[in-house]
This record gives C-alpha cells, structure tokens and sequence, in this order.
C-alpha cells in the first residue's frame, strides 16, 4: 500500500480542479468546431490544445509566465514562456500579417477603390462596441482590445489587446477567432435581413484588368501614407505590404512561397498554442469572460450590418450600383467573408458572381482594422 502511495503522489490527479474540468468541455467544443464542423481548424485546433494544457497540472511548462509562479530554480522558464515570447514581444501577430500580404491580391481593391469606403465602414462596430464596453465598466483600454473583435482580425486582436490589455488576451484571442470561423453562420441572417431580394440580384459591372506596376505601386504608396497617418500600426502595415509586394513583385518566388506556405503556418502553430496557453480556468471562468464573449459576437455582427447599409447608401448616389451583400466583405476575414458574399449571391442568382467584387472591401478591412489597432494604441497609451 505504501509502494502505491508514494505512485500516487507522483501523479498529477490530486491538482485537478472543477474549474480544469469545465475548460475541458470548452475545449471539446472548440475541437469540434475545427475538426467536425471546418470552421478556422489552422487556428482553433492549437488554440484548443494549448488551452487543454493549460489545464492539466504540469511541470516545465509555463514557468515564469504571468500568473504561473515563478521560474526554475536554475532561472530558467517553462517551454511555453519562450514560446509566448513571441507574443509578448509582438513578432508572431507581423508575420502573420506577411503571409496574408503573399496571399491576398490587391487587384479588386485597386479596380474599385469606392471598396475602402466599405471596408472603413465595417469598423463601425469596433467603435460602437468600444462604447457599449465602457458603458458596463471596462476601462477604456479594454473596451479597445474587446471593440477589436468587430475586425474579425485575430492578429491584429492579438496585437492590440498585448499592448492594452494583456489580462484579456485568451478570452478576446478565442471570441475573435471563433467568430472567425462562424463567419458563415453569423453574417447571412444579417445579410438578409438588411436587403431586399432585387438588391441582392445586382449584378456588379466587370472590373478592369490592373496592372502589374499598379499593385507595386499600390503596396508601397499606401505602406507610406498610412503609417504616416497611424505610425503605431507600422509593424502590422509593414509586413502586409512587404507580403504583398513579394507576390506581386515576381523576382522573389522563393520569398513570396515561403511567406504564403512554410513561415505562416508554423507562426500559427506558436500563436495558436500561445494564446490557447493563457486560457486557464481561473481566467477564463467569470462573468467578464462572457461578456467579451457576448460584445464580441455583437461588434461582428454590428460590423457586418455597418458595411452593407453603406453599401445602400452608396447605392444612392452612384449609378454603377454595388451589391449591398459586398458590404458584409469588409470585415477582415479573409477570404471567408468574401466566399458568404459570393454563396449568398449565388442563392438570388445563381448566375451571379461576387467573389473578386467582394474582396476589394475584404482587403480594405484588413488594413482599416489596422488603422485603427493603431489609433488605439497611440490614443489609449499603448507600451
């Protein structure tokens, strides 16, 4: 009996807590998400398992993170204190934003330049959930990193609320990026419900053919504006358009496919199970972590509905008239609203294609969503 003892003292059973137990279930429900249901599996599947670990009782791991004790005896940190490093030092949120640059083409955007009049009007739910925030008593630094959940930018989410609010990051990192991957279920009803059916049957003029020098241009023109304008988005700005300058450039195939392929995907890897780490149970479990939940399921879709009434409005004043569904496209998931865009285009007219329409305010929203990160950050006092 003593032999069986002292192995029951080696393990870890005894430090199971209730509250381990409850994120359990979270995590089955983020894995199902992913895995049965598709929905951002790249970002949801190593968010989950970080923050199953995060609550099992363990031992160099997370040593010398905030909120988990000290560091070894030997000064050093747990495995995942250098992987948050890059969190904390703000590295994995840019090279994010370098992969979605290689990827993304800026062609639609720059046919269609009205498009950043849409992806302006998306973040009109950052700033209405920014006020609801303070309403209920967020300070203003965390009203900022929740409202930046109507983005529907997790790097950008991640990058903002390191720099205001890193208490909150674990609960506005899983609100954004499964909002995210709801995308699909969230904005059709909106859709619908703001348009009328002749409206969603508009068929959009063809867009012109852009050039090559143009997206170069392009890339470095507004690089310098807009970091001139919001300099404390520089990080963010910088690595879009440097992604997007190897795409289109055509000399640094090696560059641009390493960028789109190998170095996006292990930063999310980190990232994923970096954010994934911080959701313990004391954290995650209290009435402040459902309401970043509940506001930012409201920022998203207050964003969405912003977009395509503007869109309406625009269509007043404009004789070439745009499909209000493109409006939904400016939120900053890309290309995935831009693909609802196009699915509920098809259910009115099937004959109907919106996809490339849809990704000029697609892409307008993720540098809007940066901007705006960025007068946050210099208005709120960001480190």
């Amino acid at each position: 009996m003593e032999l069986l003892y002292r192995i029951w003292e080696t393990t870890a059973f005894d430090d199971i807590t209730w509250q381990m137990t409850v994120m359990w279930g979270v995590v089955a429900v983020l894995l199902y998400l992913a895995v049965a249901k598709g929905f951002e599996p790249l970002l949801l599947v190593p968010i989950a398992m970080g923050a199953l670990l995060a609550n099992l009782p363990t031992h160099g791991v997370v040593e010398g993170m905030a909120g988990a004790g000290s560091f070894k005896p030997d000064g050093t940190g747990g495995m995942f204190y250098y992987f948050y490093q890059g969190i904390h030092l703000e590295l994995f949120p840019p090279i994010i934003f370098l992969g979605v640059g290689a990827l993304t083409d800026f062609g639609p955007l720059i046919a269609n330049p009205r498009m950043l009049i849409l992806g302006g009007a998306a973040q009109i739910g950052v700033f209405a959930t920014v006020f609801g925030a303070t309403l209920i008593g967020f300070s203003m630094p965390e009203a900022a990193s929740i409202g930046i959940i109507g983005g529907a930018d997790g790097p950008t989410s991640i990058f903002l609320t390191n720099k205001l609010a890193p208490h909150l990051l674990g609960p506005v990192a899983v609100a954004a990026y499964t909002y995210m991957s709801l995308v699909p279920l969230i904005q059709p009803p909106i859709m619908r419900l703001l348009t009328t059916q002749k409206e969603r049957r508009i068929r959009m003029q063809t867009m012109r053919k852009v050039s090559k020098t143009e997206k170069l241009v392009f890339a470095v023109m507004v690089m310098v504006v807009c970091i001139l304008l919001v300099p404390d988005a520089a990080a963010l700005l910088f690595m879009l358009f440097l992604g997007n300058f190897f795409r289109e450039c055509g000399v640094v195939e090696r560059l641009s496919k390493a960028a789109q392929n190998e170095i996006i995907n292990i930063t999310t890897i980190f990232l994923g199970a970096s954010v994934g780490i911080t959701m313990t149970g004391e954290r995650f479990l209290n009435l402040q972590t459902i309401g970043i939940i509940f506001m930012g399921v409201v920022a998203f879709g207050v964003s969405t509905a912003g977009g395509v009434l503007i869109a309406k409005a625009m269509n007043l004043v404009s004789k070439n008239k745009i499909n209000p569904l493109i409006g939904s496209a400016g939120v900053s998931a890309v290309p995935m609203a831009a693909r609802v865009s196009q699915t509920e285009g098809q259910k009115a007219d099937p004959g109907n294609f919106l996809l490339m329409h849809a990704m000029g305010p697609n892409v307008a929203g993720v540098i809007g969503t940066a901007l705006v990160a960025g007068y946050f950050i210099a208005a709120l006092g960001g480190r």
